[in-house]
């Protein structure tokens, strides 16, 4: 057992010496210990949002468990939110305020932190709209960085501001902070629309079919998807639950062309957190209004743009 001190809070962290990435021997005090390192940054990427956990109780090698309710024993400074399903369930979600939640988290075997793109203050309503770029299993990752410059000039074009992350595996991510306005269902529409006008610009590299069967392997899939509700991506600074234990890492756009994702790991990442801070630390600042990407929406859907599919409101 061992005992951090995290701001106001002690947490114990019990099998600190179990090995929890297997291709180089992190345990899981170093992996409490990497998100000490990076506080700000994953304190910023899930404050106030519904937090899934995925836990890996015998480290990246074994069992994988997705924990949307709080496990039992939590010390009371440790908040929640509550979030309804269409089912007529619900589940009170981990609702990270500050960084010793987030260690607590780990003394539970988390590994990986999935937040909503929605707030407590109103779970219903999105304030961030996410691009996930995907690539299929023949498209390599020169691909994914082609594909995030198409998808930053159509950001620029509309006055959008983007905050790219490596996904912590194969693909990239893009976060746009956005106002508070419109349910899932509209973000998804504005997501699919920009979806769309990227795949218009780069139509042999992209793709917006949902079904994985019918996509061509060398394409890169921009999902949409991922905005409906009760979807999850791992958020800025999350481990991913991978033996090299990879990090989904915030990167500026001069980086999209250098970056190798898996040099970012819980081994580098805290030098670079030193050295850069968070490159995601102004996003809150940069808030834009979907309107633009509704009106492209409802073109679309004159035109006779027939949705392609997927999960809109899962339950």
């Amino acid at each position: 057992m061992t005992e951090l001190t995290v701001g106001d809070h002690t947490v114990r962290i019990s099998n600190p010496d179990r090995v929890y990435f297997s291709a180089r021997g992190e345990t899981k005090l170093d992996l409490a210990r990497y998100y000490l390192s990076v506080g700000d940054g994953i304190v910023r990427a899930l404050r106030d949002r519904p937090c899934m956990m995925h836990r890996f109780p015998e480290g990246t090698d074994g069992e994988k468990v997705h924990q949307k309710r709080l496990p039992r024993g939590a010390p009371p400074w440790v908040e929640t939110v509550r979030v309804d399903f269409p089912s007529g369930r619900h589940a009170d979600e981990l609702c990270v305020t500050n960084l010793a939640s987030v260690v607590w988290a780990v003394q539970m075997s988390t590994v990986e932190f999935h937040p909503w793109n929605s707030r407590r203050a109103d779970t219903e309503r999105p304030d961030e709209w996410r691009i996930d770029l995907d690539p299929m299993p023949e498209c390599g990752f020169g691909t994914v960085r082609r594909v995030a410059h198409v998808a930053h000039a159509v950001l620029d074009e509309i006055g959008a501001v983007g905050w790219p992350k490596t996904s912590g595996g194969h693909g990239m991510h893009i976060y746009v902070r956005i106002e508070p306005r419109w349910g899932f269902a509209d973000v998804r529409r504005a997501a699919l629309a920009f979806a769309r006008e990227v795949e218009r610009r780069a139509p042999r590299q992209v793709t917006t079919t949902w079904w994985r069967k019918d996509r061509e392997p060398d394409r890169l899939f921009v999902d949409y998807n991922q905005n409906a509700r009760d979807h999850t991506i791992a958020s800025a600074y999350s481990v991913r639950g991978v033996p090299e234990a990879m990090v989904s890492t915030p990167i500026t756009w001069d980086e999209v062309d250098d970056v190798v994702p898996r040099d970012c790991t819980i081994a580098t990442v805290p030098g670079r957190f030193a050295t850069l801070g968070d490159l995601h630390e102004g996003i809150d600042g940069a808030v834009f209004s979907l309107e633009p990407l509704l009106e492209w929406a409802d073109r679309d859907e004159r035109a006779g743009a027939p949705d392609p599919g997927g999960p809109a409101e899962p339950g």
